[in-house]
């Protein structure tokens, strides 16, 4: 995975003073720490963060922030919004290096609904974990994993199990299969039965007394 470049400058005061500084200057206070380093505290431009914050898998991508001339490589661990706006207020960063070893959640991408026989017949996909929670290294992270559905009755499940993960990456979860989603049936249809004949098969409304 290709690390994305942010651009910030450094600040030298902590604290909650200078931190609303630092907002009304229309930045967002930041800091980087971790790999025993000392931390850095930093301001970023917020339309940086909002550009990322668009892009699916932003808790799984990794960032080279860039501190008066000074790259480090990170991943975000923490972004606070503000309860109305959602613009990021504060931003923090841990600093990584290529095999360290870190927890993620990677989404989930469903994909082959067309060739489900329970969705094709009016079964509704329940989602049980959009994002699933693995260990790998910070050089393997993948963007997104992939569920198959094809194949997938009424009653079907995906567990995790039939999710294809790439070399080097665990779930976080290894005493159990545990299950990603199921195919479940809307309210009167029955495994086996045809949207229409599970319409016929319900009871028909009373009619109204005059």
């Amino acid at each position: 995975m290709k690390a994305t470049t942010l651009t910030a400058v450094k600040r030298e005061r902590a604290g909650k003073g200078a931190a609303r500084a630092v907002r009304n200057e229309g930045l967002v206070p930041g800091v980087i720490y971790g790999d025993k380093q000392p931390p850095v505290l930093f301001a970023i431009d917020p339309r940086q963060l909002l550009a990322q914050m668009a892009r699916p898998g932003f808790w799984t991508h990794q960032f080279e922030v860039v501190i008066d001339g000074e790259t480090q490589l990170t991943m975000c661990q923490d972004l606070q919004v503000h309860p109305v706006t959602d613009r990021p207020i504060h931003v923090d960063f841990l600093r990584i290096r290529a095999d360290s070893v870190v927890t993620v959640e990677v989404p989930v991408k469903f994909v082959n609904e067309e060739a489900s026989p329970g969705l094709k017949r009016g079964g509704v996909l329940n989602i049980v974990r959009h994002e699933v929670e693995v260990h790998c290294s910070a050089s393997a992270i993948p963007e997104i994993l992939y569920a198959d559905l094809t194949g997938l009755d009424v009653g079907d499940s995906i567990h995790i199990s039939a999710i294809t993960l790439p070399e080097g990456v665990k779930p976080t979860i290894t005493d159990r299969d545990f299950t990603v989603a199921t195919v479940v049936a809307p309210s009167g249809m029955k495994r086996g039965d045809e949207p229409e004949e599970a319409e016929a098969a319900a009871p028909a409304a009373p009619e109204a007394k005059a």
